[in-house]
This record gives structure tokens, C-alpha cells and sequence, in this order.
């Protein structure tokens, strides 16, 4: 049984009258950028997410980026975060010629670990940017009382997370800001990029909705050195579309997940573990990420046996050719590190058939046991 990581057309297919009716009507309107979808999109998740602001941004890389610039954050300042995490989390810190400092991760979620973050914190620190991996809040609790005692602002890197939460508070509403993306392969995904800032602090809000238009807002007068960095009225109207699918398909990844532990819960832990929920957390299934000694080799027999899986992610960034002008070496931050070498993502998409499920655990089985 032919089972890939994800299934973007079986989603498609199935709201496809809605999403064509959508894109219908932006047409017939002729408003493409800023427009009427953009500003609804932002209220419904502002709402859902339970902060007062949405920006709608080009990308989730631009709403780390311009989250940022909205804070200040330049030459020389300090961002701690995650050496284990997409590029994207350090990538707009160096655009801003501030300086990213990593810290290693908690080995059962994957997210920031706080004692490391706390061993981190120098005076030139300005910043936190916890990353909610795999669709798992991080430890908020730990990383705001660091945050606070060192009057330090909290951007939240969301962009896995849509939906998750902690003690009842979702992914987003613990920072100063935080950025969603809406990339075609996320929770909630769009036709192309796309992505928001959410903050509850209105002059942040103001500062964003400027920097994302060339620091004018439109006017052509210009407050800020901006950007251009808008999203367009196209993915907004189709966002809103799978916006009301979105807690559906994340219970049924939770689903899935659940499955998954079932089927593979007598599998030895020394050969194989499973994802860990953190207390009080729920957990959105962006990846379902096993950890295996002998990954590559379960990779390529997932693969042989027709099931997709993916690495997210190969090599810390410490250790990226990148970044190594930043000094670290390895041995640096040993469970970033040793995840790099174990992690693997199965399927776990909400469109997957109990029966493919079954299939990627039967073949996960049978590696475990030598067949």
C-alpha cells in the first residue's frame, strides 16, 4: 500500500466546491491584496487563538521576521532559541544582524529546554524564541519566568502549532508576538506561502501592519523602513475556507497518532520510541516523530514497503555550514544533536484511511523485530 507523507489532493477533493467558490468570488471582486478575506482571516484567528491581533503576512518566515522588526530587535542584540528547528527560526534574526544563541533541546518534546535557555541569557539577550516543534506548545511557563526576570520579550515560532495547547491556552497567546505559517503542508495550509503575526499588544500590531506594507500602510508617506510582505487575498479567502475544517483535521491527526501508539506500544523503546504529549498539553500532530537508533536503515525500509517518512531535521543548526561562523562545535548541545541522528516522521495527515495507518505500523513492526 502506496502511503506518502502527505496528500494535499485528497484534502483538495474533498472542500474543492467551497475553495472554487472562494477563489470565484475574489475574482469577481478584483481586490487582490489587503483585502476583504485578509482582514476577516485575521479576526477569525486573532478569535481562535485568543489574542486581539492578526497581521497576514507573506510567509511564516516573514511573520519571525517582521515580529522582530516591530520589537526593535537589531545589530547586536541576542536571541536565544532552539538549535534544533527549522532555518527559517534563525535565519531572520541574522537578517536583522542580530545575533541567534542557541540552546539545546528538552529530549521527550523536542522544545526548548529551560535549563539551557536560562544558562543562555546574557546582558545583550533581548529576545526568546520558543519554537513549538512538531505541533507541541513548549514549556511557556518556564521559558515566561526566565523571560520575565530578565525583562526579556517572548516571540513565539507557532508555525507547526496552529491549534495546539497548554493548560487550555493555544500556541500564540504566550508571547509578546508569535508567527503562524500557512505553507501548503502545515495544519492549516494554503495554495502557495503565507503567513500572520499574532500579538495582543497594539503597538506591536501597528508597527507590523506598517513594516508589512513598506513602513507606509499604503499612504506613501513612510513611518518605517518596511517591507513588502502582504498576504494576498487569493490564500486568504481559501484559508478561510479550511479554517472551518481546521480543529476536525486536527482531532483526527490526534486520531491517527493515537492509533499509531496502540499498534506499535509493545515495540521495545531501546529499538524505538514514540512521541511523548507534554502534561496539560495538546498536541496537534503536525509530524508524528519517532526516534530510532537505526533510522535511516527504518527509512529506507518504510520506504520499500511503500510508506513515505521524512527527517525534520538532519543536522542542528549549530553545526549547519551556514552558522558556523557563530562559533559552536559539536559535542555542543548533545540532545540536539543526537535527535538529528534518531528522529523520523511517519504519516499522520487527517485524510490518512484507518487501513494505511495500519500499514505504516505493520511495517514498522516487522523492521523492529528483524523480519
Amino acid at each position: 500500500m502506496n502511503v506518502p507523507m502527505a496528500d494535499l489532493r485528497a484534502q483538495h477533493r474533498r472542500i474543492r466546491a467551497e475553495i472554487d467558490a472562494a477563489i470565484g468570488e475574489v475574482l469577481d471582486k478584483g481586490s487582490y491584496i489587503l483585502g476583504e478575506n485578509v482582514s476577516l482571516l485575521e479576526k477569525e484567528i486573532a478569535a481562535y487563538t485568543g489574542v486581539r491581533h492578526g497581521l497576514g503576512v507573506a510567509s511564516g518566515t516573514d511573520a519571525l521576521l517582521l515580529a522582530m522588526a516591530a520589537l526593535d530587535i537589531g545589530e547586536g542584540d541576542e536571541v536565544v532559541t532552539t538549535a534544533f528547528t527549522f532555518v527559517a527560526t534563525i535565519e531572520m534574526i541574522t537578517a536583522l544582524r542580530a545575533v541567534p544563541v542557541f540552546a539545546d533541546i528538552d529530549p521527550v518534546t523536542f522544545n526548548l529546554d529551560p535549563s539551557s535557555l536560562a544558562a543562555k541569557i546574557t546582558p545583550r539577550t533581548k529576545a526568546i524564541i520558543p519554537v513549538h516543534l512538531y505541533g507541541q506548545v513548549a514549556d511557556m511557563k518556564a521559558v515566561g519566568e526566565t523571560a520575565r526576570k530578565h525583562s526579556l520579550f517572548i516571540i513565539e515560532d507557532a508555525a507547526q502549532a496552529i491549534g495546539a495547547s497548554l493548560n487550555g491556552r493555544r500556541a500564540g497567546a504566550f508571547g509578546h508576538a508569535a508567527a503562524l505559517s500557512f505553507y501548503p503542508t502545515k495544519n492549516l495550509g494554503g495554495c502557495g506561502d503565507g503567513g500572520m503575526v499574532l500579538t495582543d499588544d497594539e503597538y506591536i500590531a501597528e508597527r507590523v501592519r506598517l513594516l508589512r506594507f513598506h513602513g507606509s500602510g499604503g499612504t506613501y508617506l513612510y513611518r518605517y523602513r518596511g517591507f513588502n510582505s502582504r498576504l494576498d487575498e487569493m490564500q486568504a479567502a481559501i484559508l478561510r475556507v479550511k479554517m472551518r475544517y481546521l480543529d476536525l483535521w486536527n482531532e483526527r491527526r490526534r486520531a491517527n497518532a493515537a492509533l499509531y501508539r496502540d499498534l506499535l506500544a509493545d515495540i521495545d523503546p531501546a529499538i524505538l520510541s514514540l512521541p511523548a504529549e507534554a502534561p496539560g498539553g495538546q498536541h496537534i500532530y503536525h509530524q508524528f516523530t519517532l526516534r530510532c537508533a537505526r533510522r535511516d536503515d527504518l527509512k529506507a525500509y518504510l520506504q520499500s514497503q511503500g510508506s513515505g517518512s521524512a527527517v525534520f531535521y538532519p543536522l542542528p543548526l549549530h553545526l549547519q555550514d551556514a552558522y558556523r561562523y557563530l562559533g559552536c562545535r559539536e559535542g555542543d548541545f548533545p540532545e540536539s544533536e543526537r535527535a538529528a541522528r534518531e528522529v523520523l516522521s511517519i504519516p499522520v495527515y487527517p485524510e490518512m484511511e484507518r487501513s494505511q495507518v495500519e500499514a505504516v505500523a505493520q511495517a514498522i513492526r516487522r523492521f523492529a523485530k528483524g523480519e
